[in-house]
């Protein structure tokens, strides 16, 4: 039996579910809280996952940074060697997407040891999907507007 440790990184826009997503991981889907308060510095969810078919699992540090600069900036040594980094944006909020690559660079300049790969148009395809998301959304929105 392994136990491997791997250190992930959840960034993106302030608001855009951070860290309902740690949560929500945390608890297997089974507790979604109602209400969050801005993350300011950076919370650790540790979760042990279990590799299929092994008798291996991997102990996942999952650091929820804060998405606003001002804190963010503070906690630059933690951003050094994640083995896993999770961009997070909000489908209903196209800018939260498009600012995807800023963090993508903060987290290149904090790892210069690290090779992240670098593919021609990879958001390409993410970014079709976040703008039929987006006109999903609006589509959704203009419906109960024109029930009210």
């Amino acid at each position: 039996m392994v136990k491997l440790a791997a250190k992930c990184i959840l960034a993106g826009d302030p608001a855009v579910g951070k860290t309902a997503l740690a949560q929500i991981f945390r608890s297997d889907g089974a507790h979604f809280q109602k209400s969050y308060t801005l993350t300011t510095g950076m919370d650790l969810v540790v979760k042990t996952v279990p590799v299929p078919d092994t008798g291996d699992s991997v102990e996942l540090f999952i650091f929820d940074s804060a998405g606003k600069e001002l804190f963010s900036e503070m906690l630059d040594k933690l951003w050094e060697s994640p083995n896993v980094l999770c961009l997070v944006y909000d489908v209903t909020n196209e800018e939260s997407f498009n600012n995807c690559s800023k963090w993508l660079e903060k987290a290149r300049s904090q790892a210069p040891g690290i090779s992240l790969p670098e593919m021609e148009n990879f958001e390409a395809p993410f970014h079709c999907l976040a703008k039929q998301f987006h006109q999903l959304y609006r589509e959704k929105v203009e419906v109960f507007r024109a029930l009210a």
